[in-house]
C-alpha cells in the first residue's frame, strides 16, 4: 500500500490548495459584492476539487494530508496586496489555461475521449456572471479588462526585463574581462551596455505601446464612422454577432435595433464583438512602460558589472560571475511565480544557460585579445 502520493499527483493538489486560497484573497480585496461573490465561488469550487482528490487518493490507498498554500502563494498574495489584486487575476487565468492544456494532453495521451468540459475553469468565470448572479456587463468588462491587460503579463515583463538585462550586459562584461585585463575597460563597456540596453528597452516599448494605442484609435475611429455613414450595415453586423452567440434571429435583430437607438452603445459593443480591441489597453501609458522597462533592465545589468568598481582582475571577475549567478537563480525562482515549477529547477536552468552565454563570450574575448597581442 503506498503511504506517499505520485509527484503528479501532489503538484496537482498542491495547485489547487493555492488556487482556492488566491480566489479567496482576491474575493476579500473586491469592492464590489458582486465580483466578491464570483471570486469566493471559484475558492469554493476549487476546494470542492481539493477534497475530491483528498478522498481519490485515500480510495487508493494513499494517505496524504491537506497541504497549506505554498510560497508560491502567499508571494502572490503579497504582490496582490502591494500592487493590486488585478495583477493576481491574470496570474490565475494563464495558471487554468496551462492546467486545462495539460489535461487534453495527458487524456489525448492516455486516449481517453476528450469530453469538452477541460477548459471550464478558464469558463467558470462567465458561467457564473451569466447563470448565477446576474452581474452587469459592465462588471463582467471590467474583471475581463483586468485579467487581459494586466496580471501575469505585467508580472512577467518585470522578471524578463531583469533578465535581458542580467544575461546581455554578463556575457558583455565576460567577453572584455577575457580580451583585456584591464578595470577602466571593462567599466566602460559595461557601463555603456548598459545604458544602451535600457534604452533601447526603453525606446522599443514606448513605441510598442504608443503604436498599439494608435492603432486602436484609429480603429475605432472608423468604426464610429460607419455607423454614422452606414447604420444599417452595422445592423446587420450586430444581429450576426447576436445570432452567432445563439440568439435566435428575430431577437438578434430587436436587440441590434436597441442598441443602435444608442450609437455609443454600439460603438463600445463593436470594437469589443468585431474589432477585438479592449478599451482598458488604452489607458496604458508608454510613458511609464518605457521607464519602468529602462529601470527593471539596468537593475539587472548592474549586477554583473557592480564589483568591477571596487575590484580589478580574476578576484572581480570572479565576484562578478558569483553576483550574477545569485541574480540568475533568484530571477529563475521568480519565474516559477507563473510557470509553478521547481524553484530548483528553475533557477538551475536560469544559472546554466546564462552562464553558459557568459562563458562563450569570455572565451570569444579571450582568442580576440591573444590574437590582437599576437
Amino acid at each position: 500500500m503506498s503511504t506517499q502520493p505520485s509527484k503528479n499527483y501532489a503538484a496537482s493538489l498542491q495547485t489547487e490548495v493555492d488556487a482556492a486560497f488566491l480566489y479567496h484573497k482576491i474575493a476579500d480585496a473586491q469592492t464590489d459584492p458582486g465580483i466578491a461573490g464570483i471570486f469566493r465561488q471559484l475558492a469554493e469550487i476549487e476546494s470542492g476539487h481539493v477534497t475530491g482528490m483528498i478522498n481519490g487518493l485515500i480510495k487508493q490507498g494513499i494517505n496524504v494530508e491537506m497541504p497549506s498554500p505554498s510560497w508560491r502563494a502567499h508571494v502572490l498574495d503579497r504582490i496582490g496586496k502591494i500592487f493590486g489584486y488585478d495583477y493576481i487575476i491574470g496570474v490565475m487565468m494563464d495558471t487554468e489555461k496551462s492546467i486545462a492544456q495539460a489535461v487534453v494532453q495527458q487524456k489525448t495521451n492516455e486516449k481517453i475521449p476528450i469530453k469538452g468540459d477541460e477548459g471550464n475553469h478558464v469558463k467558470i468565470l462567465q458561467s457564473l456572471l451569466s447563470n448565477k448572479h446576474k452581474v452587469s456587463g459592465e462588471e463582467l468588462s471590467r474583471i475581463e479588462g483586468r485579467h487581459k491587460t494586466v496580471g501575469g503579463n505585467a508580472l512577467r515583463a518585470a522578471v524578463l526585463g531583469a533578465n535581458d538585462g542580467l544575461v546581455s550586459n554578463m556575457s558583455l562584461v565576460m567577453g572584455v574581462a577575457g580580451a583585456t585585463s584591464g578595470q577602466s575597460e571593462i567599466l566602460l563597456a559595461g557601463s555603456a551596455g548598459l545604458l544602451a540596453g535600457a534604452l533601447s528597452m526603453a525606446l522599443g516599448e514606448w513605441i510598442s505601446v504608443k503604436s498599439s494605442q494608435e492603432l486602436y484609435e484609429r480603429q475605432m475611429a472608423l468604426e464610429m464612422d460607419e455607423i454614422i455613414s452606414n447604420p444599417e450595415g452595422e445592423l446587420k453586423e450586430i444581429t450576426l454577432i447576436y445570432i452567432a452567440k445563439g440568439i435566435p434571429e428575430a431577437q438578434a435583430h430587436d436587440m441590434a435595433v436597441d442598441l443602435m437607438s444608442d450609437p455609443d452603445r454600439a460603438h463600445e459593443v463593436l470594437i469589443k464583438e468585431e474589432l477585438g480591441i479592449n478599451p482598458e489597453e488604452l489607458k496604458s501609458s508608454a510613458w511609464e512602460a518605457a521607464i519602468t522597462s529602462f529601470i527593471l533592465f539596468a537593475i539587472g545589468a548592474i549586477i554583473p558589472l557592480a564589483p568591477f568598481f571596487w575590484l580589478a582582475g580574476y578576484t572581480a571577475i570572479i565576484t562578478s560571475v558569483v553576483f550574477s549567478t545569485l541574480g540568475l537563480f533568484i530571477i529563475g525562482s521568480a519565474i516559477t511565480l507563473f510557470t509553478g515549477k521547481s524553484i530548483w529547477f528553475s533557477g538551475m536552468r536560469q544559472v546554466v544557460f546564462g552562464l553558459l552565454a557568459a562563458a562563450i563570450t569570455f572565451g570569444i574575448g579571450k582568442l580576440i585579445g591573444v590574437s590582437i597581442a599576437g
